[in-house]
């Protein structure tokens, strides 16, 4: 396992700087080490370390959120207002839709199948887009009218808006049954999850003005308490919703919203141990790619996804309508609001695990997804953010 971790490190930071040099995305490069490393090219890494990936890479998607929330001014988010909940739900919709309409022309799946598919490829990933928006609030740019803020903001509600309609539609597709009861679990999810988040925030603060410890000491306690958030809602059951993930980004941003200061300071400590955990995530996100059927996949597979997207920049645009923002802007918010990784790496495979007959396409088509998109919109994030958005002076 030690000489795994160490290939997963040492040729993720090689790889990722050789693509950087190269003015390509640096995940990019830790994604092909994932690929190349995996167990379906050179099969180098330990089976130990795959059978705890999911959790390894859910460790990252907790550092991630934390230091987005550390970093998330609520005021900011005010400003922008009625968009900031439209692009919690409207644009995963938009694409969901547009999978439903084209899958079947396309790749010649069911209703159903098509739908189950939407929700799989609907969820923009944290992972890639939280580190870019955290970037451009630290230099300043879109910060005045709140684009960083609200892209990150969406990006988290987003995940737990999808997650709960797949849910729903894979016991639909497994018992035929659907129980429109499942979907209380999206406003539930969202409601309790930033309540608790917050309610640890007051929590914390509360105890660290008590007791003196250094930051560091301060991460590890903040940490545990993610982990413990997590924890809790994989063991909850029945129609009551509960986002872990939301609530460690509320949990955040409640501690920015009470103590500023010690927010800065715990998103310094956070940014470094971002600097291991995005190395680990996206390898392991690359080590799930199944490098055969992403080659053996059709045209008519990759023509989907990027009439998928369409439709789900469409769902930004008109979340935005109405707002101050400028078409360059929103331009750049339509191209921020598409990468997807990690929910695709995540739940991609489990309708083939639960023995679906349209699972291998719905992995290929996830496995694509990640493939294009990711690498692709970060570039083109990277690329456009200095001539579409303003810069705060």
């Amino acid at each position: 396992m030690l000489f795994s971790l160490t290939l997963i490190f040492l040729s993720g930071i090689v790889l990722g700087s050789i693509f950087n040099r190269l003015k390509l995305p640096q995940l990019l490069g830790m994604l092909l080490t994932g690929i190349i490393l995996g167990p379906y090219l050179l099969n180098l890494l330990d089976p130990k370390i795959l059978s705890i990936s999911t959790d390894l890479r859910q460790i990252a998607l907790i550092i991630i959120l934390t230091r987005a929330g550390l970093n998330l001014d609520i005021n900011d988010l005010k400003k922008v207002g009625r968009p900031a909940v439209l692009m919690c739900f409207v644009p995963a919709t938009f694409e969901i839709l547009g999978m439903i309409i084209f899958a079947p022309k396309f790749l010649g799946l069911g209703l159903l199948d098509s739908a189950i598919l939407g929700t799989v490829i609907a969820a923009v990933s944290p992972a890639v887009v939280v580190p870019k928006m955290l970037k451009l609030m630290e230099d300043g740019y879109g910060t005045e009218e709140g684009i960083p803020q609200l892209i990150m903001a969406g990006a988290s509600v987003d995940d737990v808006f999808v997650i709960v309609l797949f849910t729903s539609f894979i016991g639909l597709a497994s018992n035929g049954t659907f129980s429109a009861l499942n979907l209380i679990k999206i406003p539930t999810s969202i409601f309790f999850g930033i309540s608790v988040g917050f309610l640890c925030a007051i929590l914390l603060i509360y105890f660290f003005k008590k007791v003196h410890i250094r930051d560091s000491m301060k991460v590890i306690i903040i940490l545990n308490i993610s982990f413990l958030l997590v924890t809790f809602e994989h063991s909850l059951t029945g129609i009551i919703g509960f986002s872990g993930l939301l609530a460690i980004m509320s949990m955040g941003t409640g501690i920015q919203e009470k103590n500023s200061i010690l927010a800065k300071r715990l998103s310094s400590k956070y940014s470094k141990l971002w600097i291991a955990a995005e190395v680990m995530l996206f390898v392991l996100v690359g080590a799930t790619v199944n490098i055969k059927y992403a080659l053996g996949a059709s045209i008519p597979a990759i023509l989907l996804i990027m009439t998928v997207i369409v439709f789900r920049m469409v769902g930004v645009f008109l979340c935005l309508l109405g707002t101050s923002l400028s078409y360059k802007e929103r331009l750049f918010c339509m191209i921020a609001y598409c990468p997807k990784a990690t929910v695709q790496a995540a739940i991609g495979s489990i309708p083939l695990s639960m023995g679906l007959s349209s699972g291998n396409i719905i992995l290929t088509v996830a496995v694509l997804s990640i493939l294009i998109t990711a690498p692709l919109g970060a570039f083109a994030i990277d690329f456009s953010y200095k001539k579409l958005l303003n810069r705060k002076l």
